[in-house]
């Protein structure tokens, strides 16, 4: 039997290797033990975003969100996932306080900047 941790660290391993569906499994099932753990939705919003199952990647980074308000990466994702979902408007706003949260991200700066128009 395997603790959250590990299962999380296996599924951050085959992530950096950009295969998200084992990945997912390994973080669905520590999900199971760590329901309220902000990293593991978070890495799971990554995954099904990857996978192009933004509805599902939407509700983890919700969660995530829900967890720890002050999670910057999780308010960038959720904005990715309603970009893709054609919901621009609502998205400006996750990004906005994605960026406005770590101001230094280039990356938030530059997609805030091209769907803000």
């Amino acid at each position: 039997m395997e603790d959250a941790y590990s299962l999380f660290m296996k599924a951050k391993e085959l992530m950096g290797r950009n295969d998200f569906l084992n990945a997912s499994l390994f973080l669905e099932e520590a999900i199971e033990y760590e329901s309220e753990k902000g990293s593991i939705r978070e890495a799971l919003g990554i995954c099904y975003y990857n996978m192009g199952f933004y509805s599902s990647s939407r509700n983890h980074f919700d969660k995530a969100i829900e967890i720890d308000a002050a999670n910057d990466f999780a308010h960038y994702g959720m904005g990715l996932c309603l970009i893709k979902e054609n919901k621009i408007s609502r998205a400006l706003g996750y990004l906005k306080i994605a960026s406005f949260m770590k101001p230094e991200s280039e990356v938030y700066r530059r997609v805030l900047k091209r769907y803000n128009r």
